[in-house]
């Protein structure tokens, strides 16, 4: 698991999920386009089957499975959203699926997952405390290990996102994807550049807790503080001997920009007013990074939004205007 994943890998990987995944739709967003002086494009991608393009990742890992693997059963640490695509994939597969999660993870999104069937282990206050569960019952049960990133397939996965993306949009001059382990940056950024070199891929975090960001400053992964975001999907480490996602993010992205909460809650309100969208927290950081001027739009720019799956209740806050720092104080 040293090597990058090419372009070749990507294309295989959407053979394998074309009857699995939803092939989301990009928009134009006339309101951001008349503020940014460009052509700003929203693909959809929390239209998802399972409200994220993590289904995308999991279906292309779980299909890539030997019979004898599948009948061993898959296991996963996740802060919610590859916990529920798993779970997902591995149902339809007739499998069992066993998602290890920390008491960040948000109970709506513990619920959904628990609605398919898998078996939910909740273990410490990070995703690494969750993971340390991971490798036991891999060693334990005999468990197939799909991480929520740092997973050839899974990167392969994710990168279909980028291939439809240049399909939709090829004179995008700039993609903003949501950043966390590198799963989705790594995978849309080897398909978009593989398509096209002169299209910028630009990953955007969160200021509270982006491991990521703070591995690539230090030249290494290192660990970080997950700390409580409106971004919760973007949370967790990227894991001190990451094999894939650190070294693709460090020569792919073009730049990493980290937001406050009160610039992700603008994102989010943003998608509910003008595009009529409900998005959550990670799905929300193009738009916040757009809105704030972190980002400047220098050609045709395309926003993934990433994910829907929020806490309508906080929802209903953040869109009534109420004050949210103190979520994530």
């Amino acid at each position: 698991m040293t090597r990058a994943i090419a372009l070749a890998d990507i294309r295989t990987a959407r053979e394998r999920i074309a009857n699995k995944i939803e092939r989301t739709p990009t928009v134009l967003s006339q309101s951001l386009s008349d503020r940014a002086g460009h052509p700003v494009h929203l693909k959809l991608e929390h239209h998802q089957t399972t409200g994220a393009f993590k289904l995308r990742g999991a279906s292309n890992a779980i299909a890539a499975l030997s019979p004898q693997q599948r009948s061993r059963g898959v296991v996963a640490a996740s802060t919610g959203n590859h916990g529920r695509a798993l779970a997902h994939a591995a149902r339809l597969e007739g499998m069992r699926a066993v998602i290890c999660m920390s008491k960040l993870v948000p109970e709506n999104k513990l619920d959904a997952i628990r609605r398919l069937g898998a078996d939910i282990r909740i273990v410490g206050n990070s995703q690494d405390d969750a993971q340390q569960e991971v490798d036991r019952l891999v060693a334990k049960e005999g468990l197939i290990m799909l991480p929520p990133f740092d997973h050839p397939d899974i990167i392969a996965g994710q990168g279909t996102l980028g291939l439809e993306i240049m399909e939709q949009v090829p004179d995008a001059a700039s993609v903003l994807v949501p950043l966390s382990g590198g799963g989705l940056a790594a995978g849309v950024a080897a398909a978009v550049k593989g398509v096209s070199t002169s299209t910028k891929v630009l990953g955007i975090s969160m200021e509270r807790g982006a491991a990521m960001k703070a591995s690539l400053d230090a030249g290494r992964p290192v660990q970080v503080e997950e700390l409580p975001t409106l971004a919760d999907s973007l949370g967790g480490g990227i894991g001190l001997d990451n094999q894939l996602t650190f070294a693709m993010c460090r020569s792919l992205l073009d730049d990493v920009i980290l937001l406050s909460e009160d610039e992700i809650a603008a994102g989010i309100r943003h998608a509910y007013e003008k595009e009529r969208e409900i998005v959550e927290g990670a799905g929300a950081v193009g738009i916040g990074a757009l809105l704030s001027g972190k980002v400047k739009a220098k050609g045709p720019t395309v926003l993934i939004l990433s994910g829907r799956n929020i806490d309508m209740s906080l929802h209903r806050r953040i869109v009534c205007g109420e004050l949210i720092t103190e979520h994530a104080a």
